[in-house]
């Protein structure tokens, strides 16, 4: 029976320890993920501003070889 209980008991240690890890990134993750929402927002951000310079710039170079035509 004394096997059992090493088992069990090395089992448990298992599971503690996993459950330790478990725990440490549940409280982590929401940190993590509230951070790259700010920093996605802003990257989106930027990339709006860049399409709406691009269509400007295209927009007049249409022009310009509209016009030379």
């Amino acid at each position: 029976m004394d096997i059992f209980g090493d088992i069990f008991g090395g089992f448990m240690v298992m599971l503690f320890i996993l459950g330790f890890f478990l725990v440490a990134i549940w409280f982590i993750l929401p940190f993590v993920i509230f951070a790259m929402k700010g920093r996605v927002e802003s990257a989106h951000q930027l990339l709006e501003n860049i399409d709406k310079r691009l269509s400007a710039i295209e927009k007049e170079l249409r022009t310009e070889d509209q016009s030379a035509k």
